[in-house]
């Protein structure tokens, strides 16, 4: 059954002084993958922080899940957040740990304390993104393309019903970030949904999705 995961109704996102987008409209259902495209600074970053509430939502309705995007308390943020999978383009890997260690501490910090548990769900997630046999290696260690992979295998690590992914593939070569935007479409084809933003349009091309496009601080849908 189709659920709706997020609605924005004319919501207002601002950044010190500076709108950064006005009555914007938008509803995403579970299941779906939709890029966000849009000229730098045309607002895409901002709008995936309003989601994951580092950025109030000045007016207008938001609902997340079951929860109220523009009345959020700041001790129901981690709840969330936990909800989610959120994907850098410049990966934010622990670099003093390993692969495993840094997939251990998301799990601890959420709560994860049987031991057998933890490696169960990590053996996992590594298997989901390719990268079993990488959970040894510390970060410096990988290229950009399986420090990517591993991003996206913390971000799975709660079975998130939504991955944001902002500039996923920012960072990397052609090839590396046709990899990474087909894996991120394996995942969304398992049932979790993902919201992408983007300014390569060949991978747009290439990888067809709903596009919504962020452009004169207005989202608006141009369809796949």
């Amino acid at each position: 059954m189709e659920e709706t995961l997020l609605k924005l109704e004319d919501v207002e996102i601002c950044r010190e002084e500076n709108v950064i987008l006005h009555d914007a409209s938008f509803t995403l259902h579970n299941g779906e993958f939709v890029y966000v495209i849009g000229k730098v600074g045309s607002g895409k970053s901002s709008l995936l922080k309003s989601l994951y509430c580092e950025i109030p939502i000045v007016r207008g309705e938001a609902w997340l899940m079951e929860y109220n995007l523009c009345k959020m308390k700041r001790k129901d943020i981690p709840y969330l957040r936990r909800k989610l999978g959120i994907v850098f383009q410049d990966f934010q890997l622990l670099t003093d740990r390993s692969v495993l260690k840094n997939l251990e501490f998301v799990l601890r910090a959420t709560g994860w304390k049987k031991k057998n548990e933890i490696n169960a769900r990590i053996a996992e997630v590594l298997a989901q993104v390719g990268m079993q046999d990488k959970g040894y290696k510390m970060p410096h260690e990988l290229s950009g393309g399986e420090q990517q992979r591993i991003v996206i295998a913390r971000a799975l690590l709660n079975e998130p019903k939504l991955i944001l992914a902002d500039e996923p593939t920012g960072n990397l070569d052609p090839e590396t970030s046709g990899q990474i935007v087909q894996l991120l479409h394996d995942i969304c084809q398992k049932g979790t949904a993902v919201i992408m933003t983007t300014h390569n349009y060949t991978l747009v091309h290439n990888y067809p999705a709903r596009i919504v496009k962020c452009e004169n601080a207005c989202l608006s849908d141009v369809g796949e």
